[in-house]
């Protein structure tokens, strides 16, 4: 279209084409190479019949953890990203040519999909069994492990939320642990309140038994809880 006051002047619309979050395509580019996204996929039970399928888990999976990425935190967002061009790209599949996720179906996913004792089982696993994988490309000299807790802010009347007056706010409260190198080993979400312990010895010791055949230094990390 051109406008009538300058002729030469030009106007095209892009709007569809255009994103502001190519920077999750260096993430794809990770998951790529690494396959996380991929492994949960093998990992977990697809519970959908029908209509439910049209994305598979490893794709709503990847949808699901980068969409927070570039600050995207509410699963309404997804009816934007949907059709947002860095989004599909980096989600593939189908999504491609069509688009990803709409927010009802990330809602489902969410909260249905994933919660099941089993597929929360294999997102907890996840971790470790990636971190094997980059073990491989890594040589380990010693291991130092850090556990500590953390605040997970939540809105409204979320499952687990406890409202904890040192941080002023409600929230869960998970327990990670990391490596050296920034890796996460495993992490639990808990419920806000709980004390910042609990549960720590599962958990360190559910990564320890995987490094046992380590013959190497082992350290442990963590505050005085």
């Amino acid at each position: 279209m051109r406008v009538e006051f300058d002729n030469p002047i030009k106007l095209e619309f892009h709007g569809a084409t255009v994103t502001s979050d190519e920077g999750l395509v260096a993430y794809r580019e990770h998951d790529e190479a690494l396959r996380p996204t991929a492994m949960a996929d093998d990992m977990s039970r697809d519970l959908r019949r029908g209509k439910y399928t049209q994305h598979d888990l490893a794709v709503l999976l990847r949808q699901s953890v980068c969409s927070p990425l570039p600050g995207h935190e509410d699963a309404n967002a997804a009816e934007r990203l949907a059709v947002d061009p860095a989004m599909r790209q980096v989600v593939g599949d189908r999504a491609k040519d069509r688009q990803a996720a709409s927010t009802s179906r990330m809602g489902r996913f969410e909260t249905v999909i994933l919660t099941p004792k089993r597929n929360l089982k294999a997102l907890m696993d996840l971790p470790d069994t990636w971190v094997d994988r980059v073990r491989k490309r890594r040589v380990l000299g010693k291991l130092i492990l850090e556990m500590d807790g953390s605040v997970r802010e939540t809105c409204g009347q979320q499952e687990g939320s406890a409202y904890k007056g040192d941080i002023g706010c409600a929230c869960s409260h998970p327990l990670f642990i990391f490596n050296q190198d920034g890796d996460l080993a495993r992490a639990v979400l808990r419920h806000g309140n709980v004390h910042s312990a609990d549960d720590w010895r599962s958990m360190l010791e559910s990564v320890v038994k995987r490094y046992s055949s380590d013959d190497v230094p082992k350290f442990l990390t963590a505050d005085a809880a």
